[in-house]
């Protein structure tokens, strides 16, 4: 697949080099600036087209009209829109475009924007959004994902001393009469591990399951966590993330909103919901979490463009007793680092247009893809073709690879968890979990 990736700022960089790394892959980077073009790809498998994704010209100097795949991810918003336009115009199949408007999102602008010729738009923000109030929902587990609808969930917990798993291998682990969940990964210091049966459950593992809905209470009982209701927030920045998480959530949480720039508290204080109140200064200053009553609220989410800032004042909650941290990390390499802190659940934009990005690649039989964020994997929900290589055969025979397990699947709109005699039916719908995998050897799996 030809993909051309416009914008070289920090999510157009990133874009290129996952997208670079995938086999099968052919990527251009346009921008106007021939110095970060420079940085990103050297040493890289990729091209480079000096010029504006805004010019008709260029583009077709850039030869858009034989790329598969059109990303725009420019800092400005019309930008993005205006350059995906021309690009359809000019032959691109499939457009994707980077917006900071959430109601560009309602279904009134939808096929507006399909006669423009842009097939999707990205909005990091809104997704961001969405995990967050998602832990909220459920502040015991460091990451918890929604599959087909909700009948199937990815959830990672961390598990210490006196856990009912902690010392067992998962062969020893309680099922009920049908099998209740699967653990997909372990996540044991800096390591991912895909387990077997006889990989033992340690103190400090984060431990990925696939659980069908009604049985994620038991798995919240047997990794030892006890469920907390969230009616009160402190949320230190107020930027476009923090904004739409706050919009998206339940009326019954209050919200204590930071802000340190004086500016950004008048622009939004009149957009705000009245279960929000607004506080001038530092969210890492102790003395204003002391009176904006820090400890007696259940969640601290730092959502600052400063990572280092972001990290501390998550560190400095903690010690207000605060049950959930949740921190914006964008820069990558501190996601490791945040997780040594025992930071309660990491937020990386980036990762997650990732998937968005992810799920176009791998065509319309895949419906999500979502990123385990401090696991390095991906969590896919796929169709199984007729005819595909993972169809007609007993799972222990299908000869995965070992960086792909499943955990679960649909059928019939019945959720079921796998074991190595399931046979996968066409039409399946399968939860695919990926650990550092190129997404085309998924692809082949449930190709036909």
């Amino acid at each position: 697949m030809k993909i051309v990736v416009a914008g070289s700022g920090e999510v157009g960089e990133h874009l290129a080099i996952i997208l670079a790394d995938e086999e099968m892959q052919d990527i251009t980077i346009m921008d106007t600036n021939a110095q970060r073009l420079d940085e990103i790809s050297y040493g890289r498998d990729m091209l480079t087209f000096l010029g504006s994704p805004t010019d008709v010209r260029d583009l077709r100097n850039c030869e858009v009209n034989k790329a598969d795949l059109f990303i725009s991810v420019m800092p400005t918003e019309t930008e993005n829109l205006l350059a995906c336009m021309l690009a359809s115009r000019i032959g691109v199949p499939q457009t994707m475009a980077r917006i900071d408007n959430a109601r560009y999102l309602s279904s009134e602008y939808t096929p507006l924007f399909e006669q423009m010729g842009i097939s999707s738009l990205i909005y990091p923000e809104e997704l961001a959004a969405e995990e967050i109030n998602t832990i909220f929902r459920n502040p015991w587990a460091r990451q918890y994902i929604e599959l087909f609808g909700g009948s199937i969930i990815v959830v990672g917990v961390k598990v210490r001393f006196g856990a009912e798993i902690v010392g067992k291998k998962l062969c020893e682990l309680p099922q009920n009469e049908q099998k209740s969940f699967h653990v997909v990964a372990v996540k044991r210091g800096n390591e991912t591990i895909i387990p077997t049966g006889q990989t033992r459950i340690e103190h400090n593992d984060i431990v990925f399951f696939t659980a069908i809905a009604k049985d994620i209470e038991r798995i919240r009982k047997i990794c030892g966590k006890k469920q907390v209701d969230v009616s009160r927030v402190v949320i230190m920045g107020a930027s476009s993330t923090a904004i739409r998480c706050i919009q998206k959530a339940s009326r019954n949480i209050d919200f204590v909103l930071i802000e340190s720039d004086k500016e950004r508290i008048n622009e939004i204080r009149n957009i705000l919901p009245p279960n929000v109140t607004l506080f001038h200064g530092d969210g890492r200053n102790t003395e204003l979490l002391n009176e904006v009553g820090l400890s007696f609220s259940q969640v601290f989410v730092a959502l600052t463009a400063n990572s280092e800032a972001n990290l501390l004042a998550c560190l400095i909650a903690k010690q207000f007793g605060v049950f959930k941290t949740i921190a914006k990390e964008e820069n990558i390499d501190y996601i490791a680092v945040a997780e040594k802190l025992d930071i309660g659940t990491i937020i990386n934009e980036k990762l997650i247009t990732a998937g968005h990005i992810f799920r176009a690649l791998l065509g319309q039989d895949t419906s999500t893809v979502k990123s385990l964020t401090i696991a390095n994997a991906d969590v896919i929900e796929v169709v199984a073709r007729r005819g595909a290589p993972i169809v007609g055969k007993p799972i222990k025979e299908l000869n995965l690879p070992k960086e792909v397990t499943l955990g679960g699947l649909v059928r019939n709109g019945v959720p079921y968890m796998v074991d190595g005699d399931m046979v996968i039916e066409p039409y399946d719908l399968i939860v695919a979990f990926c650990h550092n995998v190129h997404l085309q050897k998924v692809r082949n799996l449930i190709d036909s």
